[in-house]
């Protein structure tokens, strides 16, 4: 008999039994889970400046000829996500296709890079990585800038055009004061200079608890939660320890590029209003006149659409293309949907510009 919520004891009973099984059976599966880890295609390192590297990954195939395609991530993370494992990886996509991808890698801070600033990264790391590419190349490469890599070139192309081809922004914000940004309104009400001047780097554990309060009850409780569903599944088990690594395996953010990043974008909104200085000069977006394509994800909650969606009608250039996709901020690289619309969608946007 059902009782006024639409279940009875016998459900309740055969949900506790089916509960007990999983979690045996999970009690079972658990200590024999090997580490996972993501990356799952083969990369050698081509450049080096300190603890920033250059890769260059390596496919089944061979080039199609096109100008090589530098990923350039956010200083948060790990650049891997758009490498998870295989069947979820944007690189992978992209290779098959017949793109020369590489990727830049940040690596650790440690307290000796506590006073790198923004002109340390952009001038320096990615100007560096993209001379070295214009060399081995014989041309400027394209550039995939993904959330605050991506403001990272916008930035970067705007001072130095003749170096990028083409431009392509994944979940990047322009507009950082869009009313259904939370992170925003957080960070335009942070002391900075107190803040870095008290710890120096930014702990990566600090950043993590910061971007899981944004949805505290789905990131800290009901994923966990959801995980007793899976306990009898090895796969989806791997799947999910796979995604839990990356997101705990974050970078501390060196203490003066982390205020002037905040200052000038989260709180000046430099990118709308214009001022953003990196070192000794000034970012203006009427600069970028290469072919520019801005992808956005339609349900992002760290880079809502519309804060994406503001770089148009701001860049110098008369071949702007944009598109939104179904998924969030991370689904856009790893969901099934987004691996078979987001990699085609860049490779053929890209093959029309050669």
């Amino acid at each position: 008999m059902k009782g006024p919520l639409g279940f009875g004891m016998d459900d309740l009973l055969q949900e506790t039994l089916q509960l007990q099984r999983k979690l045996a059976d999970g009690l079972k599966l658990l200590p024999g889970m090997e580490d996972v880890d993501y990356g799952v295609t083969e990369r050698q390192p081509v450049w080096s400046d300190g603890k920033v590297t250059l890769y260059r990954f390596v496919g089944t195939g061979a080039p199609s000829g096109q100008p090589p395609l530098l990923i350039v991530y956010a200083l948060v993370n790990r650049p891997y996500m758009v490498d998870l494992q295989d069947g979820r990886s944007l690189v992978q996509k992209l290779l098959a296709a017949g793109q020369d991808v590489y990727v830049l890698d940040w690596g650790y801070p440690d307290r000796s890079e506590r006073f790198l600033t923004l002109e340390d990264y952009l001038l320096r790391y990615l100007d560096g990585a993209v001379d070295h590419l214009h060399a081995q190349h014989g041309g400027a490469p394209n550039l995939l800038g993904i959330c605050q890599g991506g403001v990272f070139s916008l930035c970067y192309a705007a001072l130095r055009p003749h170096k990028v081809r083409n431009l392509v922004t994944m979940v990047t914000p322009v507009d950082f004061h869009t009313p259904d940004n939370m992170l925003s309104h957080w960070a335009r009400h942070v002391d900075v200079d107190l803040f870095v001047d008290t710890l120096g780097n930014v702990p990566a554990d600090l950043m993590n608890a910061s971007y899981l309060m944004l949805k505290p009850f789905r990131l800290n409780v009901q994923k966990y939660v959801g995980l007793v569903d899976i306990l009898d599944d090895r796969q989806a088990l791997e799947d999910f320890l796979r995604m839990e690594k990356w997101i705990f395996d974050s970078p501390d953010l060196a203490g003066e590029a982390f205020r002037e990043f905040v200052k000038q974008f989260y709180q000046a909104n430099g990118l709308m209003h214009g001022g953003i200085r990196i070192g000794a000069e000034v970012v203006d977006l009427e600069n970028l006149r290469m072919p520019v394509l801005n992808i956005y994800a339609e349900q992002d909650h760290l880079v809502p659409p519309a804060a994406s969606r503001a770089l148009r009608g701001r860049t110098g250039s008369d071949d702007y293309t944009e598109l939104g996709f179904r998924g969030g901020h991370i689904g856009i690289y790893v969901s099934a949907r987004a691996q078979r619309e987001v990699p085609s969608a860049i490779h053929g946007w890209l093959s029309e510009r050669p």
